[in-house]
């Protein structure tokens, strides 16, 4: 129960990083993220790939990113714990243009709900990246979900997604 209430606390006090809520309803919401990245589209998608390097630690289980994994060929993005595992999310679709993930982050776990986590990788001029991140969210939820959270996911989006472009654009 400790770590679930850790991490709804960490969830819902997410960093400056805003990401567009694009859509809330009472049955769900998306939010949508779009950023320039100083990096090629294959450098991206590879950095989006090592979640391990970029994905905020708060937003974890156990508290350390270095628990994460993507497996593409598993479908799993789970996340290592002393006496288990999370499996956060599952790949459903993946090429070199774009990523979708399926499953419910963090305390939405805890609800009806379900969503699909988009990392699309576009070609922009420069050898630069146009990243889109899109989170459609849908299902029940106690409080309507885009009532109760789709500020507070939007947020948390908004920090991970702050994060990668970092990750992405770090020399070497």
């Amino acid at each position: 129960m400790k770590p679930m209430v850790l991490a709804l606390g960490a969830f819902l006090m997410a960093g400056p990083a805003r990401a567009e809520v694009v859509d809330a309803q009472p049955n769900g919401f998306e939010s949508r993220f779009n950023v320039t990245v100083n990096a090629p589209p294959a450098a991206v998608r590879a950095a989006m790939l090592n979640i391990a390097g970029w994905w905020d630690p708060s937003h974890t289980y156990s508290g350390d990113a270095k628990n994460l994994s993507l497996d593409l060929a598993g479908g799993c993005f789970c996340e290592t714990l002393k006496t288990g595992y999370v499996r956060h999310m599952t790949v459903v679709y993946a090429d070199a243009s774009a990523v979708r993930l399926q499953g419910a982050l963090g305390p939405l776990q805890s609800t009806g709900a379900i969503g699909h986590l988009t990392f699309a990788f576009k070609p922009a001029a420069e050898g630069k990246t146009t990243l889109v991140v899109s989170y459609v969210v849908g299902g029940y939820a106690k409080g309507g979900l885009g009532e109760a959270w789709a500020k507070p996911v939007d947020s948390v989006i908004g920090v991970q997604v702050g994060r990668l472009k970092a990750y992405a654009e770090k020399p070497g």
